[in-house]
């Protein structure tokens, strides 16, 4: 499991709501939470980052 996959997990967050609200499909957010080679790109931080209300921040 990715770091984004265990955030998403102890804060009890629906994979399918996110997909849904960040119109990334299910199958791509389940990627990026089991896959650690899956990389996430500079779109997918922001839109998630907005979702889940915290400030994104990319290197």
């Amino acid at each position: 499991m990715t770091k984004l996959g265990l955030f998403l997990t102890k804060r009890s967050v629906n994979k399918l709501e996110v997909a849904r609200r960040t119109r990334i499909s299910k199958t791509r957010i389940t990627q990026l939470s089991n896959n650690a080679k899956t990389q996430l790109t500079t779109e997918e931080v922001y839109k998630i980052a907005l979702f889940i209300s915290i400030k994104p921040v990319i290197y």
